[in-house]
Formats: C-alpha cells, sequence, structure tokens
C-alpha cells in the first residue's frame, strides 16, 4: 500500500483526490489548514490542522511512511509551499506541486498589479469609492485603514469580526461564480474598483470578465515566491508524475 498526502484546500486538490481514491494499492490523505469552517467534502481521509512548520511536516512524512507528497495548496499560500518543500527535502519524500496558471491579462483588462494589501489601499486613494473586496479574511481586515470607502466582501464564511468600516456588505458563497452573476453582483453596488488575488483558474475568473466588460480596474495582489519544485498545472499531468515516482521507488525498492 502506498501512502500519498495531498496538502489541499484546492478545487484541484478534491480533484486529484477522487482520482486517486478510485485507485487500488493507494492510501490518501487530504491535510486541509483548517481555515474554512465547512470544507467540501472530500473522497477521502481528511486531516484538518498545521503540522507544526517544515520540521513537524517532515516528522509527520516520517512517521506515517508517505510515499509521494503533493503540494495543492492555493497558489498564494506561500508558507505552506516553504515548509513543504523543506519537509520533503528532509524527509527524502518524492514533491509535487499542483500549481494552476495565473490569469493572464487580455484586450480591455486594466489590471494594477500590486505586492500587497498596503500597495492596495494605497492605490485606492482618499476618494470614496465603491470597492469588492475578493480576498480571503485574512487579508480583509487591512481596508479597515481605509474606512471612507464602500467594500462588497465576498467569502466562503462570514467575515468575524466585520470589518471595522461604516459602509460595507457582505456575501457568503463558494465559487464556481458565473460571469453574469458577477457583473449584476457589480452593477448592485455600483462597484467601481476590485481587489482580487490572480487566483487562476476558471471558479472565480468570472469578476474578471465581468470588470472587463464593464471597464473596472481591478488591483491584484502579486502572487508569493514559490520554491523550485517538480510543477504541473493539471490533475492529469498530476496522475502521470504520481504513477511514474511511485514506479521508481518500487525499482529502488523503497
Amino acid at each position: 500500500m502506498r501512502r500519498i498526502l495531498i496538502l489541499g484546500g484546492t478545487t484541484e486538490a478534491r480533484r486529484l483526490a477522487e482520482r486517486l481514491a478510485r485507485r487500488v494499492g493507494l492510501a490518501v490523505t487530504v491535510s486541509l489548514a483548517g481555515r474554512t469552517r465547512e470544507p467540501a467534502p472530500q473522497a477521502v481521509p481528511v486531516r484538518i490542522g498545521g503540522f507544526g512548520g517544515a520540521q513537524g511536516l517532515a516528522d509527520y512524512l516520517a512517521a506515517e511512511r508517505i510515499d509521494a507528497l503533493i503540494d495543492a495548496t492555493h497558489p498564494y499560500a506561500g508558507i505552506i509551499s516553504a515548509n513543504a518543500a523543506r519537509a520533503a527535502a528532509t524527509a527524502g519524500a518524492p514533491l509535487l506541486a499542483l500549481r494552476r496558471a495565473s490569469w493572464v491579462a487580455v484586450a480591455g483588462d486594466r489590471w494594477i498589479e500590486v505586492a500587497d494589501t498596503a500597495e492596495a489601499i494605497r492605490e485606492l486613494g482618499e476618494t470614496p469609492r465603491h470597492v469588492f473586496l475578493a480576498l480571503g479574511r485574512n487579508e480583509i481586515g487591512a481596508f479597515a485603514q481605509a474606512p471612507q470607502h464602500f467594500y462588497l466582501v465576498r467569502s466562503v464564511d462570514p467575515v468575524e469580526p466585520p470589518l471595522a468600516v461604516p459602509r460595507a456588505y457582505y456575501v457568503t458563497g463558494r465559487g464556481p461564480f458565473t460571469e453574469a452573476d458577477d457583473r449584476a453582483l457589480m452593477i448592485e453596488h455600483a462597484i467601481d474598483v476590485i481587489v482580487a488575488k490572480n487566483s487562476g483558474g476558471s471558479a472565480t475568473y468570472g469578476k474578471i470578465a465581468a470588470a472587463r466588460e464593464l471597464g473596472i480596474p481591478v488591483i491584484l495582489l502579486r502572487r508569493p515566491v514559490t520554491p523550485q519544485v517538480t510543477s504541473v498545472e493539471t490533475v492529469e499531468d498530476a496522475v502521470t508524475w504520481l504513477d511514474h515516482a511511485l514506479t521508481l521507488r518500487t525499482a529502488r525498492g523503497v
């Protein structure tokens, strides 16, 4: 029985787990950070919570005799990806990063790329605006520093405590979100700028396409620098890599 650990929390991680759950001879576990109250159902056993940094993850890989580690976390989970790279090197476990491709600007997009939320707030300026915040709960709180704006906040879980500003409207939901729905939401709240991450994929691209059609600028937080490890962009390629990695371990008698 070969043991596989997937660091998850993304659609790709869930789909990969579904593919591998049907395979004979594999014991697959998905690890979730625990930041979402009601995570999406998984096709394999789930563990929730951190490992205690890179060394804690390395100890887990060794203790559980993990044959392959797949980092399928969110593109902005830079610390987790860095810990995964160090842990895999320490434990001698094959590592693959399943990273979805970034969105690429096309004709009509009005993108402003920034390093972090502080720079995004500066880009918003002092004049009151109607801002669509499509960020995680960890990033949203920083915008209390600019209380002059109206904020439309969309998140998977309710934002608690609410953003400390006089005008905010909250929407909860889990993607995919369609372009038509996002366009209607933005028109309803008179949105004139979006702040988001370049998450890639199709599930949350609706707001980007809607912004293009409406001529609305998008302030995009740049992706963090990730470790230089073997990486693929699709679940299919991840399965191919895993088959090869496990074959090599068998040939070496590991």
